[in-house]
Parts: C-alpha cells; sequence; structure tokens
C-alpha cells in the first residue's frame, strides 16, 4: 500500500525542501524495533521535546503517528510530518531522504533491510562494495569508534580495509582526533594471531594509506577496546563488532562506563558509506535509545558530518 501524507507545515509530498537554518528533519521507522511501536513513540516525544528546532517526520501506521501528536502541545505538531504506512516502513523513512523531505533517518528494524535500502535509494561512495555500520564506545580513556557492528558479517580483505578508512575518516571529522590510530581487532597482538583473514590483513594496512593522517596501530585484543589505549579506531567484520558491542552495553548497564567522564555507550550507529545521514538503533532499544539516536542523527547532520567524511575520502583517494 502506498505512503499517505499528512503535513502540518511540511512539504507536499514529491516536493524538495530545505529546513530553515539550525533545524534537522528526522525521519522516523515507527514500525522498526523489538517492542514498537510503543517504544518508538517514547523516543520520538522525549526528542521532539528536548529539541526545539528539530522537525520529525513519523513513518507507520497512523494510530502510532496519532499517540505522538497527541501527546504533543499545538504549538509543537507543526514540527510534525507523518507519511501513513502499515508496511515497509524503513523504505519510507530512506525514501524520505532520498526525495529531500527529511534530512536524515533513524530506524531499530532490521539491519540487512536499512543498509540494502540505503544503499539503494541514496547511493554509495564510489569505490565502496559494502557500507559500514560504525558505533562510538566509550573506554578508560575516552572513546573509539569501533566498525563494522552489523552491517557486513563475511567481509574479505578490501572491505576491512575500507573499514580502516571510514573509521579513521569518521574518528578524524567526528571526534576532531589528528592521525587517528587504527587496530584490527583479533584474539592476541603477536602477529600471525586469528583466522586467515586477519592473518593476511595487517600487511596490506601497514602499507594502505588513510585519511587525516591516520595510521595502522597494529592488532588489538577486546580487552584493548575497553582500555582504549591502544587505538582510536578499531576495525571488524559485523559479526565479532554486533557480538563485542552487545556485550559492552549488558556490561557497562549493570556497571557503568569504564570511565566516570564517559557516556555508556550509545545503542545506535551511523552507516558510514551511503549518500545521506543514516542511524540504526539496537533492536532492544528502550524510548530514551530512541530519542538518543535521534538526537545523534539531528547533531551529525548539523554538522554536516557525513558529507565531511565522504570528502576527505574522496579527497584522500584523489577522486575528483
Amino acid at each position: 500500500m502506498p505512503e499517505r501524507w499528512r503535513t502540518t507545515g511540511a512539504a507536499a509530498p514529491g516536493q524538495r525542501s530545505v529546513g530553515e537554518p539550525g533545524t534537522a528533519r528526522i525521519a522516523v521507522d515507527l514500525l522498526g524495533g523489538d517492542q514498537a511501536p510503543a517504544v518508538v513513540v517514547d523516543g520520538a516525544l522525549r526528542a521532539c521535546k528536548a529539541d526545539p528546532s528539530l522537525h520529525l517526520t513519523l513513518v507507520g501506521p497512523a494510530e502510532a503517528a496519532d499517540a505522538v501528536l497527541a501527546a504533543l502541545k499545538p504549538a509543537d505538531r507543526r514540527r510534525i510530518t507523518t507519511a501513513i504506512t502499515p508496511a515497509d516502513t524503513i523504505g519510507g523513512a530512506v525514501l524520505a531522504v532520498a526525495e529531500g523531505r527529511a534530512d536524515a533517518l533513524v530506524s531499530a528494524g532490521d539491519t540487512r533491510a536499512t543498509v540494502l535500502s540505503a544503499a539503494r535509494e541514496l547511493g554509495r561512495w564510489p569505490g565502496l562494495r559494502r557500507p559500514a555500520l560504525a558505533a562510538v564506545v566509550p573506554t578508560a580513556a575516552g572513546r573509539l569508534v569501533l566498525l563494522d557492528v552489523g552491517s557486513t558479517v563475511d567481509p574479505d580483505e578490501e572491505t576491512l580495509a575500507w573499514h580502516a578508512r571510514l573509521g579513521a575518516a569518521y574518528a578524524s571529522v567526528v571526534h576532531r582526533i589528528s592521525a587517528p590510530r587504527v587496530g584490527l581487532l583479533t584474539i592476541g597482538t603477536e602477529p600471525g594471531k586469528g583466522d586467515r583473514l586477519r592473518r593476511a590483513l595487517p600487511a596490506q594496512l601497514v602499507s594502505l594509506p588513510l585519511p587525516a593522517g591516520a595510521r595502522y596501530a597494529g592488532l588489538v585484543e577486546g580487552g584493548d577496546v575497553v582500555l582504549g589505549r591502544a587505538a582510536d579506531v578499531v576495525v571488524t567484520d559485523g559479526f565479532t563488532g554486533n557480538v563485542l558491542l552487545k556485550g559492552l552495553e549488558t556490561a557497562y548497564a549493570l556497571t557503568g562506563p569504564p570511565s566516570r567522564n564517559t557516556d555508556p555507550p550509545a545503542r545506535a550507529a551511523l552507516l558510514l558509506g551511503v549518500s545521506g545521514t543514516v542511524v540504526v538503533c539496537h533492536g532492544a532499544a528502550a524510548g530514551p535509545d530512541i530519542a538518543a539516536g535521534i538526537a545523534l542523527a539531528a547533531d551529525l547532520y548539523r554538522r554536516g558530518s557525513v558529507a565531511a567524511i565522504a570528502d576527505l575520502l574522496r579527497v584522500q583517494r584523489g577522486i575528483a
């Protein structure tokens, strides 16, 4: 069934529009997540109330969208647009960005469906076959970028080399780290540790040109991710990264983050490698997690982070 748009001050379907300076228009998948739509409605409300410059496009069934509208003051309802669709809410959110009706999207739905839809509708960056999900992990020393955390579970050497480039650019642009250190996650720091892929890749990473003056810092273990002293970026496959991230999330929920100066890990990751700002939340995300994902998407859009990362990689690889 096609979408039915109900606008309250936003552009009509098919029209490209630009928000006012400082605004961020975020498309939200109302049916994404294990406990959707209730937690997504909760998260959307939290985000909308916390950020008066935020505009939301709610993609999903009418009753879920109406629950958000009913809980807002009349003045705040003007910041809400709804796309009424009972199915493929991920595709609807991606389409809103592709057609210029939203600046970014947030979904806690199926990761594979989100990645495929975003790559198809928004387009991949030149030379990149598989986009990667990059998460920020708090460490005892601060924070690091971990990727991939769920997009590609069976990568080859080229894919992991791209992860190194993407992570280095992310750390430089978003965290403003000069010459980021890039580590490869494996089961030991001695040469030759790990599976075939992990044994073969270090030789390539040593000579791989990386953006922002980044350098390959060698092999790292899971404990190094918690300590955060060996690398600013940790590269791995989507299967291992997802397992590690969920384990850290649970551990930090029970004991707190490894430093009082760092926040718990956000249950959201940025999809790097597509021409748009796409934030994927944990399927088990609660309302505050959805709100944090929306805030992350808005912040990345306002700072022009995805475009800056793409430009940095384009310049580093000599692509006009």
